[in-house]
Order: structure tokens, then C-alpha cells, then sequence
């Protein structure tokens, strides 16, 4: 059959996806499996041959189950972008068929597939467009990148600079202070923090692509990042800094430290992530000149609604306040076990 489905471990046709499709850096095994260990869900994978034997189609899938919420079935959870890679729509159309029947025979309430080009497919009865993946095309040196911003940000960052800000860069020995800072800005936004095993599990596939940085003042950690320098491009999956230190600029100073980080690094792109379109997040990522790109995620819905698990649903809306005032030390504790749950 060209259509095979594969459970938990599995061998990735790396170099086929590598190298025709670059720009999805999502579908590798590392981030797969990184997910799959980091949150705990059961990993599949569905492929698709040509008639010599070579894989010319990936999906790769989670499977996301939790007593609160339900089951789904998603490419990929944590990372923005997912869903299929295929050489022609026909290869797409059967590779979504056999997740659609996947979903069936678990049970789901939904398949969520994180595309970036929709896929003209009978069973996919909803998507999201509201979204755009935010991200700049980087010059070869730092001097001409600080040379093409306005000059409005470049006064911005001269006068954050000001400031007697610390970088240290690493890998495991900085992720405590890194889960410290990210895990407080996320119960200030109201959302349950995901396992430190996650990043763990990040660092571990991404053995010297991936790494952390801290910026501290006086000493203290204000802001880290994760960043993954992957086939030309860094990505940010994760980025905090606190929000009672907003007035140092230190979420600025640690922007353009990333840009320069990335292009010492020889990437050519720099993904900022997805954001609401003209959303502050937004507004933020475009000062850097950073260009919008479509995000599409397309779903097969079974029961309910896909919207019912978004933040901007009246019961969650609700649920967010309340998580905002739990202490940091609790959220910690409780809040990976919820999110994992969380497609």
C-alpha cells in the first residue's frame, strides 16, 4: 500500500524532507518525538511511497487525550506549523483520508492539521485563518539589520541599551533560570505552563541546533528565549520575560539579541512565531520588519467545535482570570498535567 501508518518509534525519511522542503522545519523526527516524550502523548506517522519504494509524503500526528478535555488527534502540538507534506495534492488528499479514519477509530473530537496552504479535502469542515506566522528574512551582518530598522525602533534600542543588561547563552545548565522566567509570564497571561521535560526533550533532539538564553540585570533573570537554529532558519518557539521589569526594555534588548544571534548563527530567516493579526504581539513582531505569513489550520471536526478549546471561548476567557491569581509556585506543579491535555 503507498499509505503506511506507523505508532511510537519510528524511523523518519530525514534527507527526503530536508531537502525539498526546508522550510518545514516542523516535519523532522526531532521535533516529533520531542513533543511526543516532552508532553507525553503517543506519536504516529503516516507516509505515503511512489511506485519505486521512496517516500514522497509525511503527516506526522499526536495523540492528545486528558480526562478535562477529551481526545485529539494533532500536527503538531506546541509547534506552529505541521500537517502534511506532500510532492502533489493527491499524495495529500490520501494522507489526510487515513488521518480522518485514524481519528474515527480513536475517537477524537478532532483532527487538527497546522497547515500553511489549505488542502481541498471533503472531510476537513473547518479552518482558522486568523492567525499569521511572523517572520523576517535576515541580511548577512548585524550592522545591516540594525541599519533597516526605523528610526523610531533604532532610538528604542539605543535607549534600552542603557541598561547594564547580562546574555548568557547555554543549553541544560540555563534551563532552570529559563522554566523560572517563562513559567511566571505565562500564569501572568493566564496560561498553565507546559512540563520543563518539554524543553528538555527540545534541547536533547536539537543537540547543538538548539539553545537557551537568559538576559539578567543586577543579576536577576528578566528574559530568556528558546531558540532552534534548523536548515537556515531560527525559530523562537518559546520567549518570556517578566512583566513587572517591562520598563527596563529588557524584552527589546533581548529581541535584537536574538536577530544578531541568528545571523552569526549563518540563518537566513528569523520565524518570530505566530500572532493575532494586529494583535500587540503582532505589532511587536512588525517593528522588526518582520513580514506576515498565512497560517491555515485546517480540522475534522467530529463533535463540538474546534473553537470551544480556543482562549478567546467565553469559558476559558473566565478560566484565564482565575489562573492569573493562582501562585506561580502551584502553576508550576499543576499546570503541566493540564496543558498537556491542551491540543
Amino acid at each position: 500500500m503507498p499509505v503506511e501508518l506507523f505508532e511510537s518509534e519510528i524511523s523518519w525519511p530525514e534527507s527526503l524532507a530536508a531537502s525539498r522542503f526546508p522550510r518545514l522545519n516542523a516535519h523532522c523526527s526531532q521535533w516529533h518525538r520531542a513533543v511526543a516524550e516532552g508532553l507525553r502523548h503517543r506519536p504516529y506517522l503516516i507516509t505515503h511511497r511512489n511506485d519505486s519504494g521512496q517516500f514522497d509524503g509525511l503527516l506526522p500526528l499526536n495523540y492528545v487525550e486528558s480526562f478535562a478535555f477529551g481526545k485529539f488527534l494533532v500536527s503538531l502540538p506546541y509547534v506552529n506549523t505541521g500537517g502534511v507534506w506532500a510532492e502533489n495534492e493527491s499524495i495529500a488528499f490520501d494522507m489526510i483520508s487515513s488521518a480522518c479514519e485514524l481519528a474515527d477509530r480513536l475517537g477524537v473530537r478532532y483532527l487538527e492539521l497546522r497547515h500553511e496552504v489549505p488542502v481541498d479535502h471533503p472531510r476537513l469542515n473547518m479552518q482558522r485563518t486568523d492567525k499569521v506566522h511572523m517572520r523576517l528574512p535576515l541580511p548577512k551582518t548585524a550592522d545591516e539589520l540594525n541599519r533597516s530598522f526605523k528610526s523610531k525602533l533604532r532610538s528604542q534600542l539605543k535607549k534600552v541599551a542603557t541598561q547594564p543588561f547580562e546574555i548568557d547563552w547555554g543549553g541544560f545548565d540555563l534551563l532552570p533560570e529559563f522554566y523560572r522566567v517563562f513559567s511566571h509570564n505565562m500564569r501572568d497571561l493566564g496560561t498553565p505552563v507546559v512540563s520543563r521535560k518539554l524543553f528538555s526533550s527540545i534541547l536533547k533532539g536539537f543537540s547543538g541546533t538548539a539553545e537557551l538564553c537568559v538576559v539578567k540585570l543586577s543579576g536577576k533573570p528578566l528574559a530568556a528565549a528558546l531558540l532552534v537554529h534548523q536548515r537556515g532558519v531560527t525559530e523562537v518557539p518559546s520567549a518570556s520575560s517578566l512583566r513587572s521589569h517591562n520598563s527596563t526594555g529588557v524584552n527589546m534588548w533581548m529581541y535584537q539579541q536574538l536577530l544578531m544571534r541568528a545571523i552569526d548563527q549563518g540563518s537566513g530567516v528569523f520565524d518570530f512565531g505566530r500572532s493575532s493579526k494586529e494583535s500587540n504581539t503582532f505589532r511587536f513582531k512588525a517593528q522588526w520588519n518582520a513580514v506576515p505569513h498565512p497560517s491555515v489550520w485546517q480540522y475534522y471536526v467530529r463533535r463540538g467545535s474546534a473553537s470551544d478549546m480556543r482562549p478567546e471561548s467565553p469559558t476559558n476567557r473566565a478560566l484565564i482570570q482565575i489562573w492569573k491569581r493562582i501562585p506561580v509556585w502551584l502553576t508550576r506543579w499543576i499546570g503541566p498535567s493540564i496543558v498537556r491535555g491542551i491540543p
